[in-house]
């Protein structure tokens, strides 16, 4: 064999063995891929069993209000809402869209205390999983 045939017989067997190593790892990305849709399907199954005060601190509402929501320097109190809300409506409409109650007085004098603090909007989420932390923070 002359140097130019084995640098073509070279280049030839490690170009198969690239290419068995991609069907390799591709073959385990799609299993991956497979398992992922599961977890996400089986939580969606579970997700009539999670409780409101796992969604509060799963959307991350603990961040800002505190650990026991009892409010911090960012964020006011989440207990005792039950006299600020006139229902379970309104307060999921307000979860939707916060930014629609800053007109109200009381929303005007929070965002002079807590003029870092900004609340985002949830209506990207399940309007079920805003009605269980609704139910959680009235009850608070």
């Amino acid at each position: 064999m002359t140097k130019p045939q084995i640098w073509v017989a070279a280049f030839l067997l490690l170009f198969i063995a690239l290419f068995i190593l991609g069907r390799v790892t591709q073959k385990d990305e799609s299993e991956q891929d497979f398992s992922t849709m599961n977890s996400q399907q089986m939580s969606e199954q579970t997700s009539e069993q999670v409780t409101g005060e796992k969604l509060v601190q799963s959307f991350g509402c603990v961040n800002c209000h505190g650990a026991d929501l009892a409010g911090t320097n960012m964020a006011p109190s989440l207990k005792g809402l039950k006299k600020y809300w006139s229902s379970r409506d309104a307060l999921i409409n307000y979860l939707r869209n916060p930014n629609s109650f800053m007109d109200s007085d009381r929303f005007k004098a929070y965002e002079a205390k807590y003029p870092n603090g900004i609340m985002p909007s949830y209506d990207n989420k399940d309007v079920k999983d805003l009605g269980k932390i609704a139910d959680y923070l009235l009850k608070q």
